[in-house]
């Protein structure tokens, strides 16, 4: 009689059910995780890039810029996220410009994750005076 019960596969559904439900839901958390690290990533990036857009303006300073950049980043996100927020002058194919630089957290579980993760760098021309 035991050599019968071993061949038998009763109940082997269930045991089937629990690990492909097991593996789906880790693929289906994985996607989503990923989802949200790149929603961070570009929010980031369009606050970085209207940062430099704000500190290119004509009349405007670079200190305004990180301002902008890093109230963007804390409302959209959270506070934890605009820490490290630096903007300098540069120059692109000879035109003057502005680069704001943002370092942030890279989320890998929830929102925990690698600090100093995630770099982005926004980038404008600088407004000037022509004529006259």
């Amino acid at each position: 009689m035991p050599a019968r019960a071993v061949r038998s596969d009763e109940g082997s559904a269930v045991a089937e059910f629990v690990m492909v439900g097991a593996l789906l839901t880790l693929l289906v958390l994985a996607v989503l995780q990923l989802a949200f690290a790149l929603h961070v990533r570009n929010t980031i990036l369009d606050a970085a890039a209207e940062g430099a857009r704000h500190a290119a303006l004509l009349g405007s300073d670079l200190a305004a810029g990180e301002a902008r950049t890093r109230d963007l980043v804390a409302t959209a996100l959270s506070p934890g996220y605009a820490r490290d927020i630096t903007a300098s002058l540069t120059e692109e194919a000879g035109i003057p410009s502005v680069r704001m630089r943002v370092v942030a957290p890279l989320p890998l579980l929830g929102f925990v994750g690698i600090d100093e993760g995630l770099e982005v760098t926004g980038r404008a021309a600088r407004e000037t005076l022509v004529g006259g």
